[in-house]
Formats: structure tokens, sequence, C-alpha cells
């Protein structure tokens, strides 16, 4: 693989940690006003850019969602018209895919991979965008990414072996684990645990290097890959050392309580956008998803009596599209919510709006009849220019991954290709 080049604005802070470094030696700087805003003179220094991916496995009703015109007047649709206070803060994107990518609900792997994946698809999966961002740019939080969930562990987010990242579906497990403090002694002994992890990886690589020599090269390929993953966790590892005896942030929120109705959806929905927002506020990660997998019961909502799944089933019947409507008129309006509080947060002179691309897509365009084409995707925040409606071609889509080139040119990383995107996506600006 190719060395990836990131590139940070010269006015971007700088660390506290931050060394010079020549002829074998580092040497720490002082205290430079430069290295926060608070002290900066006549310039401010640029705030962190984040991600935010909200996935659906059930998809979004693209009548009841995709506007009729495309460009800046469009008329709000059904599902836009509880969020359209928001409309110079987001783009809907219409007539997208991702090439190659088919399978049905399989395709939920390759919603932020971009990888076919499906019946037909090859095996092994790649990296997914949030993993690619987090790679370069997560080392300067306690957590380089988190990976939610509405229930279950499943996930589109995929490491760079392919692996899945199994997800948390308890909004108070991740509140502990951002924001609960143990004694002085607990942080002390759980950062020897993280130590003697890393020395167990060690002996592993120790023990996997005298092997491979005895290995044809088929093995040793698998053993590379290995190898990859060990250094992965081994970093992955070493920050956690550094973090683990530093107190986690106060936040002046109470402990959520999980819903135990496991049909709530929407419910389910609000809580962990809540957590998710305190977790970008307080800067303990930057790159996130939450997948929202979607319901087999019926959602406590009025009007709504048939089971979520069943009603993405709708075969174009007009009583189960109605019921449908409500289901998904109902996250869209959760999901306006958390934008909402990202914009009445501060950040660095904006919003946390601002800082963050919040994506809402769905690996199926139809639901009903399962298909990969025409996949639901609205963009917010993330400084780029939205009001807008990007409408492709229904019938020849445009690439998807077009999109994860331009989140990633808009983050600093400066690579033209992802996946099967070659280039940033034609009519989005920042």
């Amino acid at each position: 693989m190719r060395n990836k080049r990131v590139y940070f604005n010269f006015r971007q802070r700088l660390d506290r940690r931050s060394v010079l470094r020549g002829a074998g030696v580092a040497m720490t700087l002082p205290f430079l006003g430069a290295m926060t805003p608070a002290y900066a003179s006549d310039q401010e220094a640029s705030p962190p850019k984040r991600f935010v991916a909200m996935t659906l496995g059930l998809g979004l009703h693209s009548a009841n969602l995709n506007p009729i015109e495309a460009g800046r007047n469009y008329s709000a649709s059904r599902y836009l018209k509880a969020i359209d206070d928001l409309r110079e803060q987001f783009t809907v994107i219409s007539g997208t895919s991702h090439p190659g990518v088919g399978g049905g609900h399989r395709a939920e792997a390759s919603i932020l991979t971009a990888n076919p994946m499906g019946s037909s698809g090859r095996a092994k999966n790649s990296i997914s965008i949030d993993q690619y961002l987090a790679k370069f740019l997560g080392g300067e939080t306690r957590f380089p990414s988190l990976v939610l969930s509405s229930s279950g562990n499943d996930s589109p987010a995929y490491t760079e072996n392919g692996a899945m990242i199994p997800a948390v579906s308890s909004p108070a497990t991740i509140f502990d684990q951002l924001f609960a403090n143990g004694t002085k002694a607990e942080r002390k002994k759980q950062a020897v645990l993280v130590r003697e992890g890393r020395s167990i990886m060690d002996l592993v690589e120790q023990d996997a290097k005298r092997l491979q020599r005895e290995l044809g090269r088929a093995d040793r390929d698998r053993l590379d890959q290995f190898f990859s993953s060990v250094r992965d966790l081994e970093k992955r590892m070493a920050s956690s050392e550094s973090w683990a005896e530093k107190l986690k942030p106060e936040v002046d929120a109470k402990r959520p309580i999980d819903i135990q109705n496991s049909q709530d959806f929407i419910g389910q929905q609000n809580l962990m956008s809540d957590v998710v927002r305190l977790a970008l506020e307080t800067d303990s990660t930057r790159f996130i998803v939450y997948h929202l997998g979607g319901s087999s019961g019926v959602v406590p909502i009025p009007g709504v009596q048939q089971g979520y799944h069943g009603l993405s089933h709708h075969g174009l019947d007009e009583e189960k599209l109605e019921q449908l409507a409500m289901v998904e008129s109902a996250i869209i309006a959760s999901w306006g919510s958390f934008l909402r509080g990202l914009q009445r947060t501060g950040d660095g002179g904006g919003s946390l709006l601002d800082q963050t691309s919040v994506l809402l897509t769905s690996n199926l365009g139809n639901a009903s009849n399962h298909s990969n084409k025409n996949m639901p995707v609205v963009l917010a925040g993330g400084g780029f220019k939205h009001g807008q409606h990007l409408a492709f071609d229904q019938r020849r889509n445009y690439p998807l991954p077009n999109l994860f080139v331009s989140l990633m040119q808009q983050m600093g990383i400066e690579e033209s290709q992802f996946a099967s995107g070659t280039g940033t996506m034609t009519g989005l600006n920042s």
C-alpha cells in the first residue's frame, strides 16, 4: 500500500506534548501560545474536524425523503419538513450507490467500506471510512473511535484487515467508559493491565516470527497480515496506557438508564445520540459510527401497528407505507434533534456542527425488494456548503465512495481515492 499523506493547517494548535527531534534526541517544548486557542494572539487555532456516521439497516423510503427538485430551491419532502429549519446545514444526495455492491441486507458490511460483500462479492472486507480517518487522525483523543449500535454487536465498521469491529449497544456502558472515573489506585491498576497486554503481544509476535521460517508463501502472507494486526493493537494499547491514569472529563449530565423495551427504536436513538454528542463535546473521540439496525417488533409510535421490519417490506401497500412513514419520520426528527444539539454547542468560535461531518445513510435504497441502488444519503455539517439537493442519475448511479474522498480531503488527508471512489463528489463544495 502506498504511503498516505496527511496535511495539517498551519494554524492548527500545537499539542502540549510537542517535541523537537534530531540526532537521536527529543526535546520537549515549553508551553507556547499556539498550544491552545485561549492563549492565541491574533489568530485562532483551528478546532479539530470530526465525523459521525449514523447508518440504517432498513433504509428510508425514497419517495418521502428525496425532494422532487434538484438544486437549492427544492420543496421539502415529507421527511425533510421536520428538519427544514436546518436546511442550510445539510445536503440531500440521491442517485448514488457503491459500484459492484449487492446482496441486500448483506451489504450492511459495505455501507462504510464500499467493498462488495454480497452473495457474489469477495469474502474479505476492507477498512471503513471511519477507521481510515481514525487511523491518521484519531491519536489525539482517549478513544480513537467509537462503534455503537441500537441493538446487538454487528456494525459497518471494519479494520484495515477487514475484521468487523463489534458495536456497543448500551448507552449506560458507553457513558461509564467515557466519563466514570475510578479511584487513583484503580486507574493505576488499569495501566498495569494495559502494559501486561502489550508484553503479551510482544511475545506473540516473536513466536509468530519463529514460525514464519517454517511456512510456505501463502501462510507467510497470512502471517504478515497478522503482524499488521499485532502492530495496530500495540499502538492502540500504547495509547490506552497513556490515557489509563488520566482523569476522564466531568459532564453536567446524569448517567443514562438503558431502555428495556427492545422495540423502542426511537427512544434508543434519542438516548444514544445524547451520549454521542457528549463524547464529541468533551473531545473524548472524534470518529463515531452508530448503526441503527432496525426492529422486528412494533415501534411504540401512535398509529403504528405492525413490526418495523415487516413495514420495510411494504410492497407499495398504502397502509404499510403510511405506518412506515411514521417510523421513518421519527428517525429523521431524532436525527434533526441531534444536529441541533451540535449546532447549539460552541467549538472554537463556531459550533460543533460546523466541525463535525454527520452522515446518515443505509445500504438499502429500497428495503422492500432489497435493492442496494439509490442509497438514501444526507450529509450535514463539517464545513461543507449545504442547502441543496444533489440529484444524480437514478438509473446509472453516481459512485458514493467519492463522498468518502470528499470527507477525507475536508479533514486534511490529501488522497484522491477510497475504494472505488476516484475523486471528490461532484457538486459538494466546502
